[in-house]
């Protein structure tokens, strides 16, 4: 009797392992097709380029327009955003390693036209000179003889010093008694506000974000240094992805969440989609 029961429950127990055994492989072939899918969206990013990309004081998280945005897209396609702050001299390094998907953060096409694979233009924006709001400086030739900062690598940079720079923005630039270049415009800004530098030039967006918090302390010149177009850049040759990605942007012009995200951050004026 004893031999009767211990030889069923063998048999249940190799019934029970064969068991496991198919569901295990249903699993995992199941896990394997969901891992093929594209299921998290890395976007690399400036963590200090309000407000396009910075780290919310109050509630420690990051945010912006172009984090918004991307969110926004990730919901539509149903992935996840993993949000990925870089160092911007290292943007090239960190997509092309596959660190991060796409470059998404006041990113200047002019200029870059044919080293990334680009999505649409989503705004207009014009690099500007800041100044502190009792400076002396009152137009582009007044920063003759004087020290000018500019974030590395960035468009205000190659506006002045760059191959495509135009001679009369040269010409300014030699004029400086000095051009620093400062790893980002927090950094920038609080040196125009002890003095270290005279003037800023950055991009018109970020300038007016700043100065809007702080009326009391800066101004922005009437004066341009350049216009520009910001863009997603992907990898280079990466059309797929750029072309998922843009498809659900130009979503969200439709549906009105484009604009509706551009109003949030005061945008309203410089976006170049969804306009007549």
């Amino acid at each position: 009797m004893k031999r009767i029961i211990a030889l069923a429950l063998v048999a249940v127990m190799a019934v029970c392992v064969f068991a496991g055994c198919g569901s295990g492989n249903t699993n995992s072939s199941s896990n394997s097709k969901a891992s093929a899918d594209k299921t998290t969206f890395t976007v690399g990013f400036d963590a200090e380029f309000p407000p396009y990309g910075y780290k919310d004081d109050k509630t420690g998280e990051y945010t912006g327009f172009d984090l918004d945005l991307a969110q926004a897209v990730c919901d539509d396609l149903g992935w996840e955003l993993k949000k990925q702050p870089i160092d911007w001299d290292s943007k090239d390094n960190e997509l092309n390693s596959g660190t991060i998907d796409c470059i998404w953060n006041g990113f200047t096409i002019n200029g870059r036209e044919d080293d990334y694979t680009w999505s649409v233009p989503y705004v207009d924006n014009s690099q500007v000179v800041v100044v502190k709001k009792d400076s002396e400086i009152a137009e582009l030739a007044d920063l003759k003889g004087k020290v000018v900062a500019v974030q590395a690598d960035s468009s205000a940079l190659a506006a002045l010093q760059g191959e495509d720079a135009t001679d009369e923005n040269k010409k300014l630039a030699a004029s400086f008694a000095e051009l620093q270049q400062i790893g980002n415009y927090n950094d920038a800004l609080m040196n125009l506000e002890a003095g270290a530098v005279d003037a800023v030039c950055m991009d018109i967006g970020v300038a007016s974000y700043n100065v809007s918090n702080k009326k009391d302390k800066y101004k922005i010149l009437d004066d341009q240094i350049s216009t520009e177009q910001y863009g997603i850049g992907f990898k280079k040759g990466n059309t797929e992805l750029k072309d998922k990605v843009e498809n659900a942007l130009m979503k969200l012009v439709d549906n009105g969440k484009f604009a509706e995200i551009a109003k949030k951050y005061k945008l309203e004026d410089a976006i170049c989609l969804g306009k007549d």
